[in-house]
């Protein structure tokens, strides 16, 4: 009985993890480097004349047109601690109409000292936000500098999502969801909780919590034919998740992990466990991922349905081929470019990587 159980055991970690080539090769490819001179660009986002917003960890958020940078006032105070700062930015599904921009950044705002994620959105007048808005502020303030999370995704019904991760705190965080942190979000577009959050008549919960047991989740997209909200998470050592949100699941950290203590040390045993989801895929070991976008375009030929995640550790924008909600192949892009911290399509059908001490670059597949 012990060895069918190991047998078992090794079918099931293969199905989720033996697939990927603990090695993916490098794919032939370039770049064109269209925004220089960038620090950390942690997020950045098209406006409807084909200009960009980009964040700056650091706390700037720069107008790039015509080749030209120019810096936006009317930035809420930005936290600037370890993984903290500016981060996402994405604009309302109907910005022509709205004008909307929403933003995650690291906030002071609150009790205590410290800082932790929060949201808001505003609207761009005459190179200056205008009409700031917070609507998400996680509490409790605390002075760590890790696991701020934080993307920002909006799904096909208007409802905005984002990730909060557990700021180094995965005892008591990740796992309740009467506290912030570890959590995937949702609310609607001006910040008010959908009437059907799974956590709504939870006179103790947040509210606005959508999935919990999520370590620090730093890419969310859209898928583009299912329209599910897909996340990717850092693990500790080993153990980086790919995961599909459900409302209401429990994603497991740090109770069910695939991954140790940096130390090399285990924090748990188990890798299941009932009422708690299996990612849709792992990284052992770590990559570091940041970022995450699909290809859905006719720019890049079989490429085109494959998914885009920016390595920080390795350096190289990780290119997954699925089958089945699978990865199947991983290939190495860009590679040793620089962190790669994050990833979207562009209106023109073109991927661009925004990559820490280089700036934002056009994917070109020769």
């Amino acid at each position: 009985m012990e060895l069918r159980g190991l047998v078992i055991g090794l079918i099931l970690t293969c199905t989720l993890s033996c697939a990927q080539d603990k090695n993916p090769k490098n794919t032939e490819n370039t770049h064109q480097v269209i925004v220089p001179d960038m620090d950390i660009p942690w997020g950045f986002t098209f406006l409807p004349d084909d200009s960009m917003l980009i964040t700056e960890k650091s706390g700037e958020l720069i107008h790039f047109k015509d080749g030209k940078k120019t810096s936006i006032s009317g930035l809420p105070e930005i936290y600037v601690r370890g993984q903290g700062g500016l981060l996402d930015i994405i604009l309302h599904p109907d910005y022509d109409t709205t004008g909307w921009i929403y933003l995650s950044y690291a906030s002071s705002e609150g009790e205590s000292s410290g800082g932790n994620t929060a949201i808001a959105r505003a609207k761009l007048e005459n190179n200056s936000l205008t009409n700031l808005q917070v609507l998400y502020k996680a509490t409790p303030n605390t002075t760590k500098g890790q696991h701020f999370g934080s993307r920002l995704v909006f799904d096909d019904a208007g409802y905005l999502y984002f990730s909060i991760g557990e700021r180094g705190n995965r005892d008591e965080n990740p796992q309740d969801i009467t506290r912030d942190g570890g959590k995937i979000y949702r609310l609607n577009d001006d910040g008010s909780i959908p009437e059907d959050n799974p956590f709504i008549n939870d006179a103790e919960a947040k509210t606005a919590i959508y999935s919990y047991g999520h370590r620090n989740p730093q890419g969310m997209t859209l898928h583009p034919d299912s329209r599910q909200i897909w996340t990717h998470e850092h693990g500790p050592k080993g153990g980086d998740e790919i995961n599909i949100i459900g409302a209401g699941k429990n994603y497991g950290w740090p109770v069910i992990s695939y991954g140790i203590n940096y130390v090399g040390t285990k924090f748990t045993d188990i890798t299941e466990k009932e009422g708690m989801e299996q990612p849709l895929h792992y990284w052992d070991p770590s990559i570091a991922p940041s970022g995450m976008a699909f290809i859905k375009s006719d720019k890049y030929g079989d490429w085109n349905g494959n998914l885009l995640v920016g390595s920080l550790k390795f350096q190289y924008l990780d290119m997954c081929t699925l089958k089945d909600n699978k990865v199947i192949k991983e290939e190495r892009l860009l590679d040793g470019l620089g962190r790669v911290r994050c990833v979207e399509q562009g209106p023109d059908g073109y991927i661009y990587v925004g990559i820490e001490n280089l700036g934002i670059v056009k994917l070109i597949r020769k």
